[in-house]
């Protein structure tokens, strides 16, 4: 790795520089974690506008035998551009997200607590700001304008395209060119060097100079912390700051049987591991910077392009076939599509696999949603959404015909779209603001609902509108204080009988662990009664009646952070895969505090709607109130894919 130091400066440093250098390298910190959550929904965005359908399966699970859903997936076998085009842009999803929680642990490590929600991306809703047809900066790092070769690009959520790849290609360009890619006139306020000129104690990310390139940033980052003051003994800022009683969190190479039974990663550490000598440990911080920057733009160390990434960097094969095994819809075991889209495309850094997809977009191979039946108005047939093996009645699934006739509705009006979109932004939400807290609380549990629920998300937009979705959000506080509902017909505040429609806009979502939907009923996930950070908890070990009972709580009645839910709204095709009991509760009015009302049982293949529209009834009639029919799902509810 090549040093940012400037020439000049004074070694040892004087001990008079040390706050003003803390300053700067926790600003550094929280800019990488914005920089690589900046990355995330851009890519998620580009590989679910590529046209495909997937399947819903799992262990012994035939629920949804025959079923097909919009949207991509990685492919165990690619034969197509659109699955090789996938399984290229996965595999860079799971690498930024591997970025992104190494970013995280390294702050943490500094005294940071990593936020998520930053300003500099998000507004107060959530949305984000970041993106949009006149945006054409990378946060911390290139303003595009200030380019030779992409002033015309802008920064936005869009299909795989040739100007989006364009974008990515300045995301990710490696710094063996990027200084000539900047005009001459904008070079100055780029590649700034260490210690940064005029920076001050009180600043913080948002002062930070432009970096040029993202390893360009980690450079600096890296060698603010190798820094060595004056002192007996002479101390690195590393060593003034390490706190070896962080909080740090591994989704990689932890080995948590029989969910995740491998480390990933064999060649180096994704945490910070306390070692004899504090100095030591910080050769492992140069290990995680520099398996960011080798599988991002290929630059551990200098060298000529193009150079494989590392051995040591790319992941086992083995560890990802045992992590994420495959299965099909009967419930069987096949071979390991996240594997085999990590493991075969992790020899090459980020910047050669769009190059990939590059090509075959100039070859015109890659079809996307927006060029899918384009003169088509109601494109959706019932035989999109299912295979030869689909089994009409085995359990309450809407047919494929309710729901392709849904998805054409939902297609031809406008007014949906901005619907779709509040889904989309509700479920990254659902990710963000569970991440501020999974730093900080170690009892708060990753959201991975809320994870499969984004991509989820912006495939449906992207198949029902042929567009990307907005991601800017609905503006307005979140409701606080009142009692609202879930889903269609679930509003227990309903004093005329009728059903209302559906939720209200502004608290769709699919949160889990964050306990944010305080006051927005129901659930389409299960959680632990009662339990601190498990909302969202995906009912996997319930037990039925009896000794060692597990309350659940109700999908329509929930109390998650008190009382509320997650999953808004939930899919008319939302099974449960058990047995189990809810606890009922009802809220008094004006405080809203719960009041138990007994339990009900729940059974394997019942959908998560009849139960919570069985608890709604039971708390409606316990206050005397009338009690509409169960209504039919409406068409949002029909196209949304389950655990989403």
């Amino acid at each position: 790795m090549k040093q940012a130091v400037a020439a000049e400066i004074e070694t040892p440093r004087p001990i008079s520089h040390l706050r003003t250098d803390i300053s700067a390298v926790r600003a550094i910190a929280q800019a990488a974690v914005n920089v690589e959550l900046f990355t995330i929904p851009l890519y998620l965005s580009a590989m679910t506008s590529i046209q495909g359908m997937h399947q819903i399966t799992g262990a012994k699970q035939d629920y949804y035998r025959g079923r097909l859903w919009p949207g991509p997936a990685p492919t165990a076998e690619p034969k197509t551009a659109n699955e090789r085009a996938v399984n290229i842009i996965f595999s860079v999803f799971i690498e930024e997200m591997l970025h992104l929680q190494m970013a995280a642990n390294l702050a943490s490590c500094l005294g940071v607590k990593p936020c998520f929600t930053s300003p500099l991306l998000q507004n107060d809703h959530h949305g984000w700001e970041c993106y949009g047809p006149d945006k054409t900066t990378i946060p911390h790092i290139l303003d595009l304008t200030d380019t030779v070769p992409w002033p015309h690009v802008t920064v936005d959520i869009a299909e795989v395209s040739e100007a989006q790849l364009d974008l990515f290609e300045a995301i990710e360009q490696p710094e063996e060119h990027a200084k000539d890619n900047i005009k001459p006139e904008a070079r100055p306020k780029y590649f700034p060097r260490i210690p940064f000129e005029g920076w001050q104690p009180e600043y913080t990310e948002k002062n930070l100079p432009m970096f040029g390139t993202i390893g360009h940033m980690y450079l600096c980052y890296y060698d603010y912390l190798n820094l060595t003051y004056a002192g007996k003994p002479e101390k690195k800022l590393w060593e003034y700051l390490y706190d070896d009683q962080a909080l740090q969190r591994d989704l990689f190479n932890a080995e948590h049987p029989p969910n995740h039974p491998k480390r990933e990663y064999l060649g180096f550490d994704t945490t910070v591991v306390d070692t004899p000598t504090t100095r030591r440990s910080l050769r492992q911080v140069w290990d995680m910077i520099s398996a960011i920057t080798d599988q991002g733009e290929g630059s551990e160390l200098p060298r000529v392009r193009p150079l494989a990434v590392m051995d040591k960097y790319q992941a086992s094969r083995e560890a990802l076939e045992e992590n994420y095994p495959s299965y099909n819809d009967e419930g069987e075991k096949t071979k390991s599509a996240s594997a085999a889209a990590r493991f075969d495309n992790g020899a090459m850094d980020h910047y050669e696999r769009f190059a990939e997809i590059r090509h075959m977009v100039e070859q015109k191979e890659i079809v996307t949603w927006p060029q899918w039946r384009r003169d088509r108005p109601e494109p959706w047939e019932p035989s999109d959404l299912k295979t030869a093996s689909w089994q009409p009645g085995k359990y309450k699934l809407p047919s494929p015909e309710d729901v392709a006739k849904a998805m054409n509705a939902l297609g031809r009006d406008p007014k949906m779209y901005d619907r779709i979109s509040q889904a989309a932004v509700g479920s990254i939400a659902g990710i963000t603001t569970v991440l501020d807290e999974f730093w900080s609380d170690s009892e708060v549990s990753f959201p991975f609902p809320s994870m499969a629920g984004s991509g989820d998300r912006m495939a449906i937009c992207w198949a029902l509108f042929r567009k990307a979705p907005d991601l800017k959000g609905a503006p307005g506080e979140r409701p606080v204080g009142k009692l609202l509902h879930a889903c269609q017909g679930l509003d227990l505040t309903n004093t005329t009988g009728q059903p209302n429609d559906c939720a209200a806009l502004p608290v769709y979502h699919s949160c889990r662990g964050s306990n944010a939907c305080k006051a927005e009923g129901g659930c389409g996930f299960v959680q632990v009664d009662g339990g601190k950070g498990l909302c969202g908890f995906v009912l996997v070990n319930a037990k039925t009646a009896g000794d060692g009972e597990k309350l659940y709580s109700a999908p329509g009645d929930n109390q998650c952070a008190t009382f509320g839910g997650c999953a808004v709204p939930i899919s008319a095709s939302q099974i449960f895969p058990t047995t189990g009991t809810m606890q009922l509760y009802d809220f008094e009015d004006g405080t809203y505090a719960p009041e138990k009302l007994g339990t009900i049982p729940f059974e394997r293949g019942e959908t998560v709607y009849e139960v919570a529209y069985r608890a709604y009834k039971i708390v409606m009639d316990h206050r005397g109130l009338p009690v509409p029919e169960e209504p039919k799902p409406n068409n949002v509810r029909l196209a949304f894919p389950p655990s989403t």
